[in-house]
């Protein structure tokens, strides 16, 4: 293994290039996707320029006919890894085993693009700065609204023949701008500084892994190990992804077929990820909901589940359609905890006629989801559970019920647990898609999905003010922000009621008497969706805490049905 430098300008321009030195430099499939964000891709810019540090890239030199991909130059959320996919070869390549991050993240600003924009740099900025603030200003932009001092950032990093004294005036120049003294001054300095740190200096290590040279010193599973090792010490994966590197470097599809699953599970706004498909495999193939990388270097799991792997994603697809059409769960904001799905997975994969029979299934997902039994870290639950169902051969509510509890985890429904629901929980989506039940979350566009708001507004309440006893001024609010941020206090509304010209900060006599212009009818039918008290004195400011006491009322006779012991409902 030997130490090696290049200059950023150079080693971005032997990506995806087979005729540069070495065969240029590639990705291997193992390596997870790309999961920077514009903000972190212009940190990095920023750190360079500051000369800080950016860290050693491990590169492995090979002929071997490994799987993997091209960088990703003009980058979009919804890109495809199986696009960028490079057919087997046996020539000499340059594959990116630890520092895929910045590597790419330094080819989209300085190659490519990010949702179609591309790096612009304020060339007047440098300022001195606090250690944690941004001291060179980066952005991705559109051409179009790229005025002076931002200039696109490839247009310095890639000059030639040029000093850099004539780099900063064409930069002027074709801006067309007059500058003062301050201004020319560091618009020059950033340029020298930019070539300096982007072409001139060789700011870019890497340790170079060679079995062209040395064909016995790196073997391909020493490689997969080292990947591991490599990417297992810090943030940079997690244990998923490190699974999931061994399971694609012996499955072609293992991409392809986890994006279309994936896709399948969350067309309708859900969140579901790779983590929660893999520990879904590794249960139903009875290995236990724990990561352990060894489960995985066994040499039966990974054939298993590329083996098994229809009836496995049928399995994940029929529990999802089960959420979706039992229990008016619709979105992933109502989805405290998807661990709660794995042992019916499970049932549905070992005994899926017994599962297409089963009547209490829905009752068994509402209450673990409302009382939150899988939090935390579940997996000696889930593996818990499978044994009960194994043992069953069915899942058997109260007795898996009385696993749970065993389990030290309380299953009751009290009217605490419902009512002390505040705005910005998870949890009070759930109970709003079971209360809301003709209101729609999976609305065509993202930005009109329905939205909480308060029925008495934050800035009304803060302006009660009770009298401080140690000073005698009236400064001390009477309504601190979990009594206004409390479930009786809150209402779901549609996109149109709660956008521009809709309830906003009104007070709720104004916004409940607008109601009215319909009928009767119509105005009562709305307070009873909302569970709104109908006395209109109660929508009075001065009358808010016996509204909340009235609505709390009702709130609880609304969820009266799951107000009951777990073993109540199976009894």
């Amino acid at each position: 293994m030997q130490n090696r430098k290049l200059s950023i300008r150079k080693i971005v321009s032997y990506l995806n290039d087979e005729e540069s030195e070495g065969g240029g430099f590639w990705l291997p499939n193992i390596q997870r996707p790309f999961v920077w964000s514009p903000e972190q891709i212009t940190r990095l810019f920023d750190s360079i320029m500051r000369e800080y540090p950016i860290s050693t890239l491990l590169v492995w030199k090979t002929k071997e006919p490994v799987k993997h991909r091209r960088f990703i130059d003009n980058y979009h959320r919804s890109i495809k890894l199986t696009d960028f996919y490079v057919p087997e070869n046996k020539r000499a390549k340059m594959m990116v085993l630890d520092g895929q991050q910045r590597l790419q993240s330094l080819f989209i600003g300085l190659k490519g693009s990010y949702e179609g924009k591309e790096l612009y740099f304020d060339v007047t900025s440098g300022q001195q700065v606090a250690p944690e603030d941004i001291r060179y200003r980066f952005a991705f932009r559109d051409a179009a609204g790229a005025m002076w001092p931002w200039v696109r950032f490839k247009d310095i990093v890639f000059q030639n023949n040029k000093l850099d004294l004539q780099i900063a005036q064409a930069l002027v120049s074709d801006a067309k701008v007059t500058l003062a003294e301050t201004e020319w001054t560091a618009a020059q300095l950033n340029v020298a500084r930019a070539r300096q740190e982007f072409v001139n200096g060789d700011n870019i290590t890497f340790q170079e892994l060679d079995s062209i040279d040395n064909p016995d010193a790196y073997k391909v599973d020493d490689i997969v190990e080292i990947f591991i090792r490599a990417n297992s010490g810090g943030t940079k994966l997690g244990k998923s992804d490190l699974l999931f590197s061994l399971l694609t470097s012996s499955w072609d599809e293992a991409d392809a077929q986890m994006e279309e699953l994936l896709a399948k599970l969350n067309a309708t706004g859900f969140d579901y990820d790779r983590d929660f498909v893999l520990k879904s495999c590794l249960t139903m193939l009875d290995k236990g909901a724990r990561y352990e990388v060894g489960k995985f270097r066994d040499g039966k799991t990974k054939e298993e589940i590329v083996a098994q792997w229809p009836a496995l994603s049928k399995a994940i697809l029929a529990v999802h359609d089960l959420l979706v059409t039992h229990t008016y769960i619709r979105s992933d904001r109502a989805m405290p905890s998807y661990l709660a799905l794995i042992p019916l997975i499970y049932y549905r994969y070992h005994y899926p006629e017994a599962f297409n029979k089963n009547i209490q299934l829905p009752d068994y997902l509402l209450r673990v989801l409302v009382t939150g039994v899988f939090s935390g870290n579940p997996d000696s639950l889930i593996d818990k559970i499978v044994r009960n169902v194994q043992e069953q051969k069915d899942f058997v509510l109260p007795e898996v019920f009385g696993v749970v509890r065993e389990a030290g985890r309380s299953l009751d429904i009290t009217p605490h647990v419902i009512l002390d629901q505040h705005y910005g929980s998870r949890e009070i989506h759930l109970f709003f898609n079971l209360w809301y039940r003709s209101f729609n979350y999976r609305p065509a566009y993202l930005g009109n999905t329905p939205s909480v708001d308060h029925i008495f507004p934050q800035s009304l309440l803060r302006s009660v003010k009770v009298i401080n006893p140690e000073t005698g001024k009236r400064n001390i609010l009477k309504y601190p922000q979990l009594v206004r941020d409390q479930l009786a206090n809150c209402m779901l509304l549609t996109a149109d009621e709660n956008g521009a010209g809709g309830k906003s900060d009104t007070p709720p006599k104004e916004w409940l008497a607008r109601k009215r212009f319909v009928s009767d009818a119509a105005h009562q039918q709305y307070l009873n969706l909302h569970l709104i008290p109908s006395d209109p004195a109660l929508w009075e400011l001065d009358r808010f805490e016996d509204f909340i006491k009235a609505r709390k009322a009702l709130i609880e006779e609304k969820f009266g049905y799951m107000l009951q012991k777990a073993e109540e409902i199976t009894a």
